[in-house]
């Protein structure tokens, strides 16, 4: 079986994890903690990066750390993974789910506008937009950068700072992804680094990988302080154990950071095998019709973190048979994520919400095999079987 990930170790893992082991720093401190954050505020181009426990506590962090509480709510794609409407509901507020643009599968600036427009009224009693249906608070926007195509932040900028939101960024699925303005190439900016408040995951198939783990990064002194102070228990500054605040244990270990700040070290080898993954995909998938490849868009670098395919009606068979298929022929893929306003745990929600574009890609997008161990003769394998399984369509 060809699986769909496998993670790649960088060369210095076992000698920094070692010298944790040999040195006894294993726990929530230690110079790698320190390290790993600094190089990757370094990396981001920006003053501040907190580790956290993963990528789901890094939203909650950052979501807690901005002020984001019962009575408020924060627009995020529908199209994504659960952690996001659930790091949203942890704080007590509400996720309100947006559709997505059909070829970047990211949320879609026009229509927060529209939602914006039609949804939301001004209150000055409260001094911001409130929606009219649940009568909560607009605080945020949370644009998630989803399978390594960063979201057009321009726009989404723009709507913020016309409505006085703030910007989290969900940048887990795409380290190193830039993004240009106005097509500026010398200027790039890095998904991620460009709102309020960005948050990233290290789980085991991401580019790069900690086993479990998580940043949040800024260039706010007063939100870096914050976040360290509530992810740590919240002490007191003036008597350890005296708290004074809810806060949380979301303190990722020093052998973790060990093994981050190897994985860091090789990122930008990392991105290349991604590109050329893509590229390689990208020739030898072109000439089937109606199979919708991957794009990167003339404002943007792709960093692929999975290669993400459509399937469209034209193809002559259904997205899930065509993957029991390839998983027959041993070849494992993953289907895009069931959209938010469609799942059962928010059925009473949003049931009468429809995002059509989400629900489409929901139904016909999954990726290929796409890990950074997959070599060259895989990705060949891989485009033969498809090609073989579509001949026998015919």
């Amino acid at each position: 079986m060809i699986p769909v990930n496998e993670p790649l170790l960088a060369k210095n893992t076992l000698k920094y994890v070692s010298e944790c082991v040999e040195t006894g720093w294993i726990s929530s401190a230690g110079s790698y903690i320190k390290r790993f954050e600094q190089e990757y505020a370094e990396f981001c181009g920006v003053k501040h990066a907190i580790t956290t426990t993963s990528g789901t506590t890094a939203l909650h962090l950052a979501l807690a750390t901005c002020g984001i509480r019962l009575g408020d709510a924060v627009l995020i794609p529908s199209l994504t993974m659960i952690a996001v409407p659930y790091s949203v509901l942890y704080t007590g507020a509400i996720p309100i789910p947006i559709d997505v643009d059909r070829e970047i599968f990211n949320i879609d600036p026009e229509k927060i506008r529209i939602y914006l427009k039609n949804h939301c009224r001004y209150k000055r009693k409260n001094k911001a937009f409130i929606d009219m249906k649940t009568g909560k608070k607009i605080r945020a926007i949370l644009p998630v950068h989803l399978y390594g195509h960063p979201c057009h932040m321009k726009e989404i900028k723009d709507i913020a700072d016309e409505y006085n939101l703030l910007i989290i960024e969900d940048a887990a699925e795409a380290h190193g992804a830039l993004y240009y303005p106005e097509n500026h190439r010398k200027n790039p900016l890095l998904a991620g680094a460009i709102g309020d408040v960005g948050c990233f995951s290290f789980y085991a198939n991401k580019i790069i990988t900690t086993g479990e783990g998580g940043m949040i990064v800024t260039n706010s002194d007063a939100i870096a302080s914050k976040a360290r102070h509530l992810k740590n228990l919240a002490h007191s500054s003036e008597k350890r154990f005296l708290h004074t605040e809810l806060a949380f244990n979301y303190r990722m270990t020093n052998l973790q950071a060990a093994v981050g700040t190897a994985q860091l070290e090789e990122l930008t080898r990392f991105i290349s095998i991604k590109q050329k993954m893509a590229e390689s995909y990208n020739l030898l998938l072109k000439d089937i019709q109606g199979l919708t490849l991957p794009v990167e868009k003339p404002w943007a670098r792709n960093v692929y973190w999975m290669y993400a395919v459509v399937v469209e009606d034209e193809l002559g068979i259904s997205r899930d048979n065509l993957m029991i298929t390839l998983k027959n022929r041993g070849v494992d893929t993953r289907s895009f994520f069931v959209p938010v306003h469609k799942q059962p745990v928010f059925t009473d929600n949003f049931q009468s919400l429809s995002l059509p574009i989400s629900e489409e890609l929901s139904q016909k997008g999954f990726y290929l095999p796409s890990g950074l161990a997959l070599r060259e003769e895989q990705i060949k394998t891989v485009s033969n079987i498809l090609h073989s399984i579509l001949r026998g369509q015919e």
